[in-house]
């Protein structure tokens, strides 16, 4: 792995600790407020965020002289396909939450580490069989992390809701990954949020889901750590760190949201079980194995030989 690869892992990684951490203030968020209100209002704050540091990053590059222009159509095109794949996932994902077992919540939706690879195919991305062995690990581990024996394997509406996020999420690391090397990466993340955010609080008043001021006040901490870091800062990284790392790659690195999600938990007093456990350690290995070096086992027996 070179060192913009490595680069690109390791921001990938932080996204993950920001977004298992932001499941707390989710949680608090829905419980007060609509998923619209929500997502509506966390994407904006994200969007909102962004637009200084855009203004400072652009006037610091006029000045030393290596601004370069971007392609508006690609730029706009992009955020518009990215904020509404984006706005799918979310939502449903929201949704999904309310009817559906939180542990098959989270192993439905990380479902896109198995599907990422299987639409990158469609996109002629190669895929080697130690990243596919990587995979089948994570979802394994994912499988002990996030469900529990008594909570069965019942498919209703929330488990619908939740599989169809879980393709929107991964046709949404797929759209990242092609519009990312192309354009800005903040600027392409402060559109697609403000595209999230049109779309979320367009439904949130058409559904009549407006949240009085007391309801936004209750959950305003939640909010704020949704959009500035789940949205702000980390789906940002997202994009930035996508340029540099394959898709399969990174839908595995930011799997490992589930496990941060985990110790987020156990820092507020959770206690996780041996079969939790035993699903972190199937992570670990997966997401150091697609670190490994193209070629690396490869050498090592020539070397042998």
């Amino acid at each position: 792995m070179n060192k913009r690869s490595l680069k690109s892992a390791l921001l990938l990684m932080l996204t993950a600790l920001i977004w298992g951490t932001a499941f707390i203030a989710q949680k608090s968020g829905v419980s007060h407020i609509s998923p619209n209100a929500y997502n509506g209002t966390r994407t904006l704050l994200g969007c909102m965020v962004l637009l200084p540091v855009i203004a400072f990053r652009d006037g610091s590059a006029k000045k030393k002289g290596t601004y370069k222009p971007q392609d508006m159509r690609t730029l706009v095109l992009g955020g518009i396909v990215c904020g509404t794949l984006l706005c799918i996932a979310s939502t449903t994902q929201s949704y999904g939450l309310i009817t559906a077992d939180a542990g098959k919540a989270g192993f439905i939706t990380a479902l896109y580490i198995v599907l990422v690879p299987l639409f990158g195919i469609f996109a002629h991305k190669k895929i080697t069989p130690l990243m596919w062995g990587a995979v089948m690990l994570a979802l394994v581990g994912l499988y002990f992390l996030c469900v529990r024996k008594s909570s069965g394997f019942s498919f209703g509406g929330g488990e619908k809701m939740l599989l169809f996020c879980a393709v929107m999420f991964s046709m949404h690391i797929l759209a990242v990954d092609y519009f990312s090397p192309k354009t800005d990466g903040v600027k392409l993340s402060c559109i697609q949020f403000f595209v999230s955010a049109t779309l979320n609080l367009v439904l949130m008043f058409a559904m009549g889901e407006v949240p009085s001021f007391a309801d936004i006040s209750s959950c305003a901490f939640a909010v704020f750590y949704g959009g500035v870091m789940s949205c702000g800062v980390a789906y940002t990284l997202q994009v930035v760190a996508q340029k540099g790392i394959d898709p399969t790659v990174a839908s595995l690195i930011m799997s490992l949201e589930s496990l941060f999600a985990l110790l987020a938990g156990i820092a507020f007093g959770e206690q996780p079980s041996a079969r939790e456990l035993f699903g972190c350690l199937f992570m670990m290995i997966a997401i150091i194995i697609v670190q490994v070096p193209d070629g690396f086992f490869k050498r090592g027996r020539e070397n042998k030989i």
